[in-house]
């Protein structure tokens, strides 16, 4: 499977070591940077590349770590067509790959050790997406990729 991997300052450490684990399992990586620990980055840029990296079919699926996973979740994010995850356990990892077909998975180095990473990802990675009832929700997702790639005219919100 091709696999994208980015990270900021904060997540290269571990970005290091899940690379070094997806390698040992047979995938191909490409790593998108950041290329060391001590220069200081912005996470937006590489949530962005891998989320491109994902949408235009470069890779398969994608992986991205910051201090906590979420800034850099929010930027793949942002990424149509990606579905970006932060995960912290085996069971999130798995969930989010199951019901929400997940294509890219978030980490915070800051509060996931590296064991728990790495069980982690071989959990979203051996997980199958479901279908049944999560097609419907997937179908959603889609159907708001679609409606904010368009602008949006501003209008009162009313709450239901």
């Amino acid at each position: 499977m091709r696999i994208a991997l980015g990270s900021d300052h904060a997540g290269y450490d571990l970005k290091e070591l899940l690379g070094d684990h997806l390698t040992s399992r047979g995938h191909q990586v490409e790593d998108l940077g950041t290329s060391d620990a001590t220069t200081s980055v912005d996470y937006p840029d590489f949530g962005a590349a891998v989320g491109r990296a994902v949408a235009t079919g470069a890779a398969d699926l994608g992986v991205c770590v910051c201090g906590t996973g979420i800034g850099i979740s929010i930027a793949a994010n942002k990424i149509s067509g990606v579905r970006a995850a932060v995960i912290s356990d085996v069971t999130t990892a798995r969930l989010t790959r199951q019901h929400n077909h997940a294509n890219v998975v978030c980490l915070g180095s800051r509060v996931v050790g590296p064991v728990t990473a790495t069980d982690a990802l071989d959990a979203f990675l051996d997980a199958v997406p479901e279908e049944g009832r999560h097609l419907g929700r997937i179908a959603k997702l889609a159907a708001l990729d679609d409606e904010l790639a368009t602008p949006i005219e501003t209008t009162e919100v009313q709450a239901t």
